[in-house]
Order: C-alpha cells, then structure tokens, then sequence
C-alpha cells in the first residue's frame, strides 16, 4: 500500500505477488473426501457417489411443495414484457418476496423457507426457464449475495440482523468487481480505512458489473484494509446498507443478453460502515468469496438445464413439424445428431447438478471441485445446445419470438436463449479462469509434495528435502495407476449395458493422472505457464465426472421404476449411454491434443500480435466503435453523476 493525499492506495501487484494473494485465499486443506480430487488423482471412488444420494423425505415433499406453488406464479409472468421492457416488473418481484423466493435457502429460523440445495437449484431451473433476468436476480441474490457468506462466516448478530430482511423484503448484491480488477483480487483499489475511534470504516472505491447493485437495499462489498495498529489488514467483505450516504449508483449496464438484469456501476466515497459489519475478519474477504462460490456456482448449471431441457422440447416438435426432401427434418442425420446432443446432454447437465446438489445437502464431501465442473462443463454445453437449436431450427432460430408471432408463427425465443446463455461462459468466473481454478487443484498432491523442488527461488537444502518427499509419494502413487478396475471385463458389472462406460471412466482417470505426472516431469516450475495443457486435463476429468453421474443417475432411476420395460428407467438408460459415446470421442481428443497440438506457435503468435507485426491485417476497415479508453478510469472521489439507485417490488 501507498498513501496519496492521505488515503492509502493500492499499487500494482507483479505476477508473483498476484498467485500469492490468490493461494491465500484458496481453501488448503481436505476435510472431506472428494470424488473430484480423487478423480484426478486417478482414483475412480464410484462409492462415493453410488449408490445415488436421496434426499430425505421431509425435504422432498416440502421442497415439491414450493415448486408448485413456483411454478404455478411463474406461468403468469410475461417473459417477452421483461425482455422487452428491459426490467423486471415491480408485480413480479412482489409475487416472489410473497412466495418466499428471496429467503429459499435462508433457514426456518431466520424467516427463510430453510430448502436444500437440491431444491434451490430446481426452483433456479424453472424460474430461469421463464427469464434468466429472474434467475440472475434470484442466484446473485442468494448464491453470492449478503445471504450466504452471513449464514456461512456471518456472527448470530449478523444473522438475525440481516438474514430475515433478505428473506423477506431486501434484495442483495456482491460488489467484487472493479474496472481494471476482474479475476486477479491483488490489484484491488478498493479501500477501506478504518475510523480513529475503532468504531467504522470509510468506503471509497469504484465496483463494476454489479449484479443487482442497481436495486440492491444491502451489499456485500470487498474492499482492502490498510494494514496499521491493531489492523491486519488486507481484503475484507463488508454489509454495506444500499441507501448509505456517499453510495452512487452511476451507471445501469445493458447487454446482449439477459435485458432485464439490474447490473450497473456503483461509486464509494467516503462512505461509513460500522465496525460491525465486518463478515469474519480482515483478511479473509477472498476466502470468504470462494468458500461462498463453492455451491454458490451452482446456480449456473441450474439455469443451464432449464436451458436444455427447453431446447430438448422445441427440436423435439420443430424436426418433426417441419419436413424436408419429403421426409422430417429430424429424420434427416446432420439434424438427428444435434437433436441426439441437446437431449443426451440436457441428461447429463441434469444428472451432474442433481448429484452435486444433493452432496452440497448432505455435507458429507468436500464439492469445491465437483461444483466447478460443474459451472464449467455446463456453461460451455448449454452455449453449444443453444447454438445447435438454432441450427435445427434454421432461419427461424435466428428471428426473434417478436417477429415470428407477428407472421403468425409460434414465438420461440431461440436466438433470444443464445443471448441470455451466452454470459454463463463468463459469470462466477470465466471458462479460462475456471480451467485455471480446477487445474489448481488436480495438482494440489504433486504440489504438496514436490512444491520446492520445482520453485526456482527455493534453495538447494529445501529442493533436497522436497525430492525426498516426492520420491516417496510417487513410489507408492505410480504403480497403481498402470492396472485398476476398468481392464477387468467383468468389472461394474451390476450397471449393466452401462458397465462398459464405467470402465472408461476408470481407465481413463488412471491415464489422466500419468498425463499429469509426465506434464510435471517436463515441464516442472513451467507448469503452471502450460494453461493450455491444464486446461485439457480439466476438461478431461469434467467429462468424466459427466459420464459418471450420468450413469449413476440412470442406474438409480433404473432401480426406481415401476414401470417396468419402456418406462423412465429404461429411457435414462439410453439416455446416458448415447451421452457416454458422445463424451468419450470428446475425452480421447482432449488426450491426443496433449501432446499433438499448436499450443507452441499459437503462443508466439499472439505475442507477435500484440506487438503490432501484423497491423497491415487490419487495414481496409473502419472501426465501428464509439471513441473512449479501452479501460475507464476509475479514480476515487466523490460522484458527478445522478444516482440511478431505485427500488424494486
């Protein structure tokens, strides 16, 4: 920290220093056992996910209970209204405060309606179905908003203080982002200077993309404290009342998609926190925002199967509506294969979320890996479907529901989902981000043991005492990744047809996990310069977390259906073996692409890019842009703009 006109300051943090803030802030130890981290370690614990965890029976029916009231006031919203109107209307927010909507995962005690994570995430599936914009209100609200990180690290003061409102009445955002500070927290600028007397902070800062901040009564604010007497210092998370004097709402951000989000830009000056609402202590806001994210990402993945399982209807009766060369498009094969991916997909999406949920529920395994998987491998397949839907459904994807009714056509917003999907890539950290996030911890055991003997500032007495270290670990680690249970033919063999899938799976992580160790041997301190290679590694194992929860749940419906032959069982069976073909393919070339790939000249490249060899590419256009930094400034200070705080409901 510096001071400038005796307010500290932030300076720049170099590479080195930014992996540090980001270490600290990771959670480092396991205190449950996680199929996620095994997973990459090349250990296939299906036993920690089979048999397929049930909720209890009071939760269910009580959860079911909502969802039919949800569901019922969620037919009465006109979605086109939002899109259109570029808000949500103030009757809907009223109908959800009223349902309980705001409290869902709030418990009994505080005035929340206390549902599980399972049923959080289907009542974010259905309401997203209807508008994402709602589902966006709904997760940031709940999932990253004042609600969680109180009821997680929060003190019984600052339960009953703020988690009745947010169930009730007051509506939530989580400020982290700023203009020049988006996935790299050590250069935050956001300051928080305690008071002389002990008993505040004063704000000052400048937060962007803040979801909700428009219309939020509370916030969650991340902010750095200087370090002094009495004060530690560092990033900490703070309640902040929406309406506090020195808070400026300057801006309401618009987008592609999502129309009727209340995202915008949100100025600090000077603006004074009690002592008291500190969440935990100084230091651990980072913590405090991954601990949060941990299912918090889940919310993600649940609007994505909203996503699929709408996109799975409409090519469903679109390819066998519209006929073509005498015969349904949907019979045709270039379209059967897309309409084969949006289903078998949407089933895996389904099954990954509902697994995850309900591990969050029963709190018995650590899901910081597999809730990542999750928000990645899901953004990524949603965007894919929304793309292959369109496909399907041809120029009439591509024109909006407005058109398509005027002509007297049914109104599928098709290129409208392709929109609203298409930040999922980006929110609750970006695919390249979340690639990083997961490859970090896959190589948690290889960096607990073989840390200094690849740091090149360690010295020779520390790499002697981490290669001692290793050599053991891998002693003992190596050999059991040559031989397991997917080379035994008669292995899982109680999964039936899907026993075979299983098997790859098995084999599969053993072979990822040597990809791992032989990247290590290459490449040692480099490694974590090879993103691209991380990156596979991690899609690797997200596919097989697809495929093992796919088959999970399909074996558990399959042993809960009464139907017999033909019934549900049996179609999730199919379900999950085409998803399965169709994930393989997609693993054995993420492995070929380990090591043949452009990673290499790619890189130079780019380099090469940014240093202007090749502007003549450029020339023979225009630049459509409207003139302006790439970057605003952001400089602290009192606001010169006209608030545009409102309140909503």
């Amino acid at each position: 920290m510096t001071t400038v006109n005796g307010r500290p300051e932030a300076t720049g943090a170099d590479e080195r220093q930014a992996r540090a803030v980001a270490e600290a802030a990771r959670e480092s130890e396991w205190r449950l056992p996680s199929f996620g981290k095994e997973l990459y370690l090349g250990r296939f614990r299906l036993d920690l996910i089979h048999p397929y965890p049930r909720p209890d029976a009071a939760a269910e029916e009580e959860g079911e209970r909502f969802l039919t009231r949800l569901r019922d006031f969620c037919a009465t919203i006109d979605a086109q209204r939002i899109e259109h109107e570029e808000r949500i209307p103030d009757d809907v927010v009223r109908g959800l405060k009223e349902l309980g909507a705001l409290g869902m995962k709030i418990p009994r005690a505080y005035g929340g309606l206390g549902l599980g994570q399972v049923h959080y995430n289907r009542a974010l599936t259905l309401v997203g179905s209807v508008s994402p914009a709602l589902g966006a209100l709904l997760s940031a609200h709940q999932s990253i908003g004042v609600p969680q990180p109180v009821a997680m690290f929060g003190t019984e003061e600052q339960k009953q203080a703020f988690l009745p409102r947010c169930a009730a009445s007051d509506i939530s955002a989580f400020l982290l982002t700023e203009p020049d500070v988006g996935s790299d927290p050590a250069r935050l600028q956001a300051t928080a200077v305690p008071t002389e007397d002990g008993e505040a902070y004063l704000l000052d800062g400048v937060k962007l993309w803040t979801t909700n901040g428009v219309v939020a009564d509370l916030l969650v604010v991340m902010a750095r404290v200087p370090e002094g007497d009495g004060h530690r210092g560092g990033i900490s998370a703070f309640i902040v009342e929406g309406d506090s004097p020195g808070i400026t709402v300057e801006r309401r951000n618009r987008f592609m998609g999502l129309r009727g989000i209340e995202n915008g830009v949100t100025r600090f000056h000077q603006v004074r926190v009690p002592a008291r609402n500190l969440v935990g202590k100084e230091g651990q806001g980072l913590k405090i925002a991954l601990s949060t994210l941990n299912t918090g990402r889940l919310s993600l993945p649940a609007m994505c199967v909203g996503a699929g399982k709408w996109s799975t209807r409409i090519a469903r009766e679109w390819a066998r509506e519209r006929v073509q060369w005498g015969r349904p498009v949907g019979r045709h094969e270039e379209v059967a294969k897309k309409i084969a991916f949006i289903a078998a997909t949407t089933y895996a999406m389904e099954a990954m979320l509902e697994l995850s949920g309900q591990m969050a529920d029963d709190r018995r395994k650590d899901i910081r890996i597999e809730a990542a998987i999750a928000k990645l491998w899901a953004s990524e397949r949603a965007w894919e479907i929304a793309d292959e839907l369109m496909q399907v459904r041809g120029g009439r994807g591509y024109e909006t529901a407005d058109s398509l009714a005027a002509r007297g056509e049914r109104g599928v917003p098709a290129e409208q989902m392709l929109r609203d999907l298409r930040i999922n890539r980006i929110f609750e950290g970006s695919t390249e981000i979340m690639h990083l996030l997961i490859a970090r911890e896959a190589v948690d055991a290889h960096l607990s043991v073989a840390g200094d003997l690849v740091d090149p500032s360690a010295d020779p007495q520390a790499k002697a005492r981490a290669f001692a270290k290793a050599s053991g670990f891998y002693a003992s680690w190596l050999p059991t990744l040559v031989v397991g249970q997917g080379q035994r033919p008669g292995s899982y063999a109680d999964f039936g047809p899907l026993a075979g899938h299983l098997r790859f799976v098995e084999r599969a992580s053993r072979r990822m996990a040597r990809s791992t160790f032989y990247g290590m041997s290459r490449w040692q301190g480099g490694m974590e310069t090879r993103q691209a290679f991380l990156a596979r590694i991690v899609d690797i194992g997200a596919e097989l977390f697809a495929m093992s929860a796919a088959v999970v749940r399909a074996r558990h419906e399959h042993d809960a259906d009464q139907e017999g032959d033909g019934g549900r069982g049996t179609a999730g069976m199919e379900l999950a073996d085409a998803f399965c073909r169709q994930s393989r393919l997609r693993v054995e070339r993420h492995f070929a692409e380990l090591w043949d790939n452009s990673d290499s000249t790619d890189g130079k490249l780019a380099r090469r890019v940014m240093d202007d060899r090749y502007t003549w590419l450029e020339e023979g256009v225009l630049d459509p842009s409207v003139p302006g930094p790439m970057i605003a400034p952001a400089t602290p200070g009192p606001s010169e703009a006209e608030d545009q705080h409102r309140t909503m409901g």
